[in-house]
């Protein structure tokens, strides 16, 4: 891919056809520029880092290659809709392995359970770990496909941008209790204090906390089941690359190392985009995959905010933040034979944890820690013979009196971390060749998210469907937006379906645009 000098003057072309312009290259802006570039129009996509993919892209140090934000993909079916629509096959540009076990999560009392692929594997993990639970996790997977049907085919993959979406949906929520928090309906289900968190963790993947996230969100454990968790092989970087060589097959540019400085407005209607440099990019549609915090707040710093302005921004309630530790290590691809692709370790506790990030915003000494290790299934991450791995842990977000000195308590949190890593992977420190590290505020910087949010908003109900920021602006006029921030919110299935979303809401191109 060719990467542009900031200061890079780029010609202005005349586009005989509509033009449209992409503000970055995740990929909800990756997904948006080919469904745009599939309608007709001519496409430029603009991203401030060195490589596409966003949150999903990665660096590489000592032959390791760290992808750094998802790490698995759930519903391919998403990505196959998204290359058809492009008159493409997806299999033919992206392999995906289905892993099984999808996952393992582990207590501090030494006992594990594996979330599997086959219904008989799942029902007799179950089984032996929860067997007093087992009629009721029978009912919480019936639970989840219907909110599935009504949540993500449903609500996900349609406009919410009317007031009246929102409101001829409201007998769906009220029948489907959304009121209620995934911990609570997950409590309502189970009664095993681990069962409950093993089936309500999984709004930290989209960055919510399981006390308060709508119940509407135990539709993941539906995906999980019906379509699988599968990885890309070549990482999330590698889909990002090959949705960006179908944006260039299709006659669009991808302009790197390229800041927007802000969206031009006329008339309360955009116009184009000027780069940092002062040049402008004129386009007859612009969407944004920037936070829409960042977009309102910072990308339209004159105009007069009818519903985003910063004070409502400043109100919200947003994601936590992450502490992502990722490193290599050399020849121990034979060692820890037990640790496999994903590995969930619990801390010692899970509620009063939850209530240390999201309430209190308070940097605990415990922790609990998501474990990636993508050697296991893809050779190309390491050097022979070597181990990749990612480290998670959620922390609090920057939105705080007093937000944690990462300057500080980098290193000293990294040391708590590697003493809870080396009952899982022991002896693993001596072997770390190469090492790369991201805060809160890494994310504030390197993804422009407000308060270092790993997640944008919050998906709680008041901050979900019509009350998320709109795919199409409610500010400006030819402005849209796609990617976690907007409708229907985080992850890699709902990031790619915003772009489905945006698809319907914008006009097919008129010939002899500008």
């Amino acid at each position: 891919m060719t990467r542009l000098e900031p200061n890079l003057k780029i010609p202005l072309v005349s586009h005989a056809k509509s033009s449209a312009v992409v503000i970055g290259a995740g990929l909800g802006g990756l997904s948006a520029a080919m469904r745009l570039g599939a309608k007709g129009y001519s496409v430029t996509i603009i991203d401030r880092l060195d490589r596409v993919g966003g949150r999903g892209s990665s660096v590489t140090k000592n032959g390791f290659r760290f992808d750094l934000g998802p790490t698995i993909l759930t519903v391919p079916q998403v990505f196959e809709k998204l290359w058809a629509d492009c008159g493409r096959e997806f299999t033919a540009d992206v392999n995906l392995v289905p892993l099984d076990p999808f996952y393992e999560i582990r207590w501090q009392d030494g006992s594990r359970f594996q979330v599997r692929q086959d219904e008989k594997d799942m029902l007799a993990e179950v089984t032996r770990n929860f067997p007093q639970d087992l009629k009721g996790y029978l009912k919480f997977l019936d639970d989840c496909e219907k909110r599935y049907v009504f949540g993500f085919e449903g609500l996900g993959r349609k406009p919410m941008n009317r007031l009246w979406d929102l409101v001829k949906e409201l007998p769906g929520f009220v029948r489907l209790r959304a009121d209620r928090s995934v911990y609570a309906h997950v409590s309502a289900r189970v009664k095993d204090p681990k069962f409950r968190m093993a089936l309500s963790f999984h709004p930290l993947f989209i960055g919510g906390d399981p006390r308060n996230v709508t119940s509407m969100y135990i539709l993941v454990s539906h995906l999980e089941k019906a379509f699988g968790v599968h990885y890309v092989q070549g990482g999330v970087q590698a889909l990002a690359d090959s949705m960006a060589n179908v944006v260039k097959e299709q006659g669009g540019q991808v302009l790197l190392n390229s800041n927007v400085a802000r969206i031009s407005v006329n008339d309360q209607k955009s116009d184009g985009v000027i780069l940092e440099n002062g040049l402008k990019l004129n386009a007859d549609v612009v969407v944004s995959n920037a936070d829409p915090g960042w977009t309102y707040d910072k990308l339209l710093p004159t105009h007069k905010k009818k519903r985003w302005s910063g004070n409502r921004l400043k109100k919200s309630r947003w994601s936590m933040g992450l502490f992502v530790w990722y490193f290599g290590t050399r020849n121990t691809k034979e060692k820890w034979q037990d640790v496999g692709h994903h590995t969930i370790i619990n801390g010692p506790r899970y509620r009063g944890l939850l209530s240390d990030i999201f309430d209190r915003c308070y940097l605990a000494d415990d922790m609990s820690i998501y474990l990636h290790r993508p050697s296991i299934t893809d050779p190309s991450v390491a050097p022979e013979g070597g181990d990749c791995f990612y480290a998670l842990s959620p922390v609090p977000n920057l939105k705080t009196l007093t937000p944690v000195d990462w300057s500080k308590e980098l290193e000293i949190y990294k040391n708590k971390m590697r003493k809870v890593l080396e009952e899982t992977i022991p002896g693993f420190s001596s072997e770390v060749v190469a090492e790369h590290i991201l805060t809160p505020e890494d994310f504030e910087k390197r993804y422009l998210s407000p308060y270092g949010a790993g997640f944008s908003l919050e998906p709680r109900i008041f901050q979900s469907a019509w009350f998320r920021p709109h795919n199409i602006s409610e500010e400006i006029e030819n402005l849209y937006l796609v990617g976690a921030g907007t409708h229907p919110g985080a992850g890699i299935p709902s990031v790619v379906t915003s772009s489905e979303v945006l698809a319907q809401l914008v006009a097919d191109p008129v010939s002899g645009g500008s």
